[in-house]
C-alpha cells in the first residue's frame, strides 16, 4: 500500500517544543486521514533542529464511497425543524428526501447521503495546508510580507505519495507561496546543498549522507554511548542528566562529542554548584572520578559540525566560557561563607512571601513555633528542630541560590555544615523541601521531619486561611504536593500523630484574617483534603477505592497509620470466604432496614429483648452479635485491626443462620421490631471497624 512522506523544513526550531511539535504533527495528520476514511497501519514523526517529518506507512489509495440514510423529522413537522434536516443532511430542498412510514411514527422524511470515494493523493492536498496553517506551536512568528505563522520562517515542504514499487506523487499544494515538492537540504554547516527525496526509505539515508541523523533518540544515543566512552578513556564517569540529553539532541543535527576541562581549583566549589553552572551556560554535562565520588575537572560538550582541527578551537572557546563561570560561582560561594545563616535572618523581613501572608522573616517565626511543637511528637530533639526552622529560609538570600533557585536547601545545608552547625539541624534545612514530587525521597531524620511538616502545614493552613485552594486543575501554590507529601513523610515513617492537631496548632501560629472562616471549618475542610489526597497515594498503592472509602467513612480519622492499617486488614478480610459473606449478609440487613426505616419515618434503634426471640436462630445471633461485638471493639483499642476482622468473622455462620431461618417482616409487629432491631445490631457490630455499605461487590 502507499506511504506518505511529508517534511517541514524551517529555521531552528527550540529544541523545547519540537518532541511536542513531532507529535501534533503525527496526531493531526493521522486522524483527518482516519476522518476521511483512509486507515493506516503505522505512522512515525521526527524533529530536528530545521525539519519536523512524519512518514504514514500503509495508506489506502482511495477511500471508499459511502451511502448513509438519515432519519429526519416527521412529515407535517414545523419548518425549523424540516431546515435543521435539510442543513444537516446537505439537502436542498425536501423534495430530494424521500419519505418512509412506520406503523407507529407515521410517515417521516429520510435524507439517502451518498459520497463517493476519492484518491488519497486528492484529500491530502486538501487537508494538509490547513493543518500545517493552523499548526498548535506554543509561540509563533511571521516573516517577511505573509499572514501565516509558524514557529521560524518556514522554507520547503516535501510531501510525497505513492507505493514502494512505483514513483511516488507529489501530494500538490501551496501553503504561502511555498509549494510542496520533493526537495530538501542537508546540514547547515556540512552539506547545506538541495537533493531530490520520493519516499521514506531514501529521505533517511540521503538526509544521514547530508550529515542530519533524523531520529532524535538515535541522536541521544549517539551522545550518550559517545560521552561514556570518552569518559571511561579518562578513567572517568559520566554524570548522566535525562533532561540535559533531551534539550541537546534539539540542538544539533549532526552530533559530535568532545571533552573539555577546567582548572583543578574550582572543585573547592560544591559539585552541584559546578555541575548547575556548566549545564546552565553552555549545555554541558560533567563527569565524576569514580573513587573519589566528587567532579572531576573535565566536561562533555556536544558540537553540531565535525571540525577540521577536531574540535580544538570549539574546546577551547567553551572552556573559556565556563571558566568565566565558575570564577563567578566561586566569588558567590566565597561571599556567601563570609556570612553567618543566621546573620541573614533580617534579610527575610522584606522579602513578601504572599501579600496576605506576610513576608518570609513572619513565616520563619511560624515554622519555628511550629516545629517546636511537632518535635516530641516524631522523637526530634526540641532545640534542634527550632534551630533548624529558625535557619530553613536563611539560604534564599545567598548569592548562590539568588543564581541558582533550585539549589535552594541544598546550599543552606552546605553553609551550615561548613558553619559548624549540628548534622541534624543542616540535615533538615536541606530535607525540610522534601518530598517535591512523587518519585522524590522523604526526610527520615527526627529534626528535617519536624520541619518539614511544619512548613507544608503552615503552606496549607495559610492558604486555606485566606481561601487560595486548589481549584480544578489549577493548583499555583502546590498544595496538593505539599498535603501529600505530609502524607508519605508520616507514613513512610510510621508516625502517630494526630491530624487534625497538628492543622489546628498550625492555623493557631496565623495572623492573618481567616477570612470570616472560623478555625474549626479551616481543620474540617483541610482534613477533608487530606483524606482525598490520602485516597489518590493509597490507589497509587494497590489499595481498594472501596475500602479506604468504608474506613474514612467511621469519621474521626486523622492517625494517617492506623488508617493504613486498617484499610490493609480490612482488605484481607473482605478477600476472605468469611469477610465477603458476612458483607453480603452485612448489606441484606442494611437494605431491610432501610426500607423499613423509609416507611417508618425513623430509625431503627434500642437493644433486643429476648423476650420476643421466636427462634434458636435469634438467640444464636444475638449472643454472637455481643461477642463479636466486643471482642473487635477491644482490638480495635488495642489497634490490632486483624483480630478486629477475626472478631467480626465468628457473625458470618449467625447472620447467614439467620436468614435463612427466620421472617423478618413478621405479623406481630412486636416481634417484627425485635428482628429489625437484631439486624440494626449487625450493622451497629460492623461499623466498629468499618462502614460495610461502601464496599463494592
Amino acid at each position: 500500500m502507499p506511504d506518505l512522506l511529508l517534511e517541514l523544513f524551517s529555521e531552528e526550531i527550540p529544541a523545547r517544543m519540537q518532541r511536542r511539535a513531532a507529535d501534533d504533527l503525527k496526531s493531526l495528520v493521522t486522524n483527518a486521514l482516519v476522518d476521511a476514511g483512509l486507515p493506516y497501519e503505522g505512522a512515525k514523526a521526527f524533529a530536528t533542529p530545521r525539519r519536523l517529518a512524519l512518514h504514514v506507512a500503509g495508506v489506502p489509495a482511495a477511500s471508499k464511497a459511502t451511502r448513509e440514510e438519515r432519519k429526519g423529522p416527521r412529515v407535517g413537522a414545523p419548518e425549523k425543524a424540516v431546515e435543521g434536516f435539510l442543513r444537516g443532511a446537505g439537502l436542498s430542498s425536501i423534495d430530494e428526501a424521500t419519505i418512509q412510514s412506520d406503523p407507529k411514527k407515521g410517515e417521516f422524511y429520510v435524507a439517502v447521503i451518498e459520497k463517493p470515494g476519492r484518491t488519497a493523493i486528492e484529500i491530502l492536498a486538501e487537508v494538509l495546508p490547513g493543518l500545517i496553517k493552523g499548526f498548535p506551536w506554543s509561540t509563533s512568528m511571521r516573516w517577511g510580507t505573509g499572514s501565516m505563522r509558524w514557529v521560524r520562517p518556514l522554507h520547503s515542504i516535501v510531501a510525497t505519495f505513492g507505493p514502494e514499487t512505483e514513483e511516488p506523487d507529489v501530494v500538490p499544494f501551496e501553503v504561502e507561496g511555498i509549494v510542496s515538492g520533493t526537495t530538501t537540504r542537508g546540514h547547515r554547516f556540512l552539506a547545506d546543498e538541495a537533493f531530490e527525496v520520493r519516499r521514506f526509505d531514501d529521505y533517511a539515508p540521503k538526509l544521514e549522507k547530508h550529515k542530519v541523523v533524523l531520529d532524535a533518540d538515535r541522536r541521544k544515543d549517539i551522545i550518550l554511548n559517545d560521552a561514556k566512552n570518552n569518559a571511561m578513556a579518562l578513567g572517568l564517569d559520566l554524570v548522566e542528566d535525562p533532561g540535559l540529553l533531551e534539550e541537546v539532541a534539539g540542538l544539533v543535527e549532526w552530533p559530535v562529542v568532545l571533552i573539555g576541562s577546567f582548572e583543578e581549583e574550582f572543585l573547592e566549589i560544591p559539585d552541584e554548584c559546578i555541575r548547575l553552572t556548566i549545564r546552565a551556560n553552555q549545555k554541558c554535562f560533567v563527569l565524576k572520578n569514580p573513587e573519589t565520588g566528587r567532579l572531576a575537572n573535565r566536561f562533555v560538550l556536544t558540537s553540531n559540525i565535525e571540525a577540521v582541527d577536531g574540535g580544538k578551537e570549539i574546546i577551547h572557546g567553551n572552556e573559556k566560557v565556563i571558566r568565566a563561570r565558575l570564577s563567578d560561582a566561586r566569588f558567590f560561594w566565597n561571599t556567601d561563607l563570609k556570612t553567618k545563616l543566621a546573620d541573614n535572618l533580617p534579610k527575610l523581613d522584606s522579602i513578601v512571601f504572599h501579600e496576605k501572608l506576610g513576608t518570609q522573616g513572619a513565616r520563619v517565626k511560624r515554622l519555628e513555633a511550629l516545629a517546636k511543637e511537632i518535635a516530641p511528637h516524631v522523637g526530634a530533639d526540641v532545640d534542634k528542630a527550632k534551630r533548624a526552622a529558625r535557619l530553613s529560609k536563611t539560604d534564599l538570600v545567598s548569592q548562590m541560590v539568588y543564581e541558582f533557585p533550585e539549589l535552594q536547601g541544598l546550599m543552606g545545608r552546605t553553609y551550615a555544615a561548613k558553619q559548624g552547625e549540628d548534622a541534624s539541624v543542616a540535615i533538615a534545612i536541606e530535607d525540610h523541601y522534601r518530598p517535591q514530587g512523587p518519585s522524590d525521597k522523604v526526610p527520615t531524620d527526627p529534626v528535617a521531619i519536624a520541619v518539614a511538616l511544619a512548613d507544608k502545614l503552615d503552606l496549607l493552613a495559610g492558604f486555606w486561611a485566606i481561601d487560595e485552594k486548589p481549584t480544578g486543575s489549577k493548583d499555583p501554590f502546590a498544595l496538593r504536593r505539599a498535603a501529600l507529601g505530609v502524607i508519605r513523610i508520616i507514613l513512610e515513617n510510621g508516625l502517630r500523630v494526630s491530624l487534625s492537631d497538628l492543622i489546628g496548632r498550625a492555623v493557631a501560629r496565623l495572623s492573618v484574617n481567616v477570612e470570616g472562616q472560623k478555625t474549626d471549618e479551616i481543620i474540617a475542610d483541610l482534613m477533608s483534603f487530606f483524606a482525598d489526597r490520602l485516597k489518590v497515594y493509597l490507589k497509587d498503592e494497590g489499595a481498594r477505592h472501596d475500602l479506604i472509602d468504608a474506613v474514612l467513612a467511621l469519621g474521626g480519622q486523622d492517625d494517617l497509620l492506623m488508617v493504613v492499617r486498617r484499610v490493609e486488614a480490612l482488605g484481607k478480610f473482605v478477600a476472605s470466604d468469611d469477610g465477603a459473606n458476612l458483607a453480603a449478609g452485612y448489606k441484606r440487613a442494611v437494605n431491610i432496614l432501610r426500607a423499613e426505616e423509609k416507611k417508618d419515618g425513623a430509625k431503627v434503634s434500642g437493644e433486643p429483648q429476648a423476650e420476643y426471640f421466636r427462634e434458636q436462630a435469634e438467640i444464636d445471633l444475638a449472643a454472637a452479635i455481643k461477642t463479636a461485638r466486643s471482642e473487635a471493639a477491644e482490638a480495635v483499642k488495642s489497634e490490632d485491626f486483624e483480630a478486629a476482622m477475626s472478631g467480626l468473622s465468628r457473625l458470618r455462620a449467625p447472620v447467614d443462620k439467620f436468614f435463612e431461618d427466620i421472617l423478618v417482616n413478621a405479623e406481630e409487629s412486636e416481634i417484627r421490631m425485635n428482628r429489625l432491631r437484631l439486624l440494626s445490631e449487625i450493622r451497629d457490630a460492623v461499623h466498629v471497624v468499618a462502614d460495610f455499605s461502601k464496599i463494592a461487590g
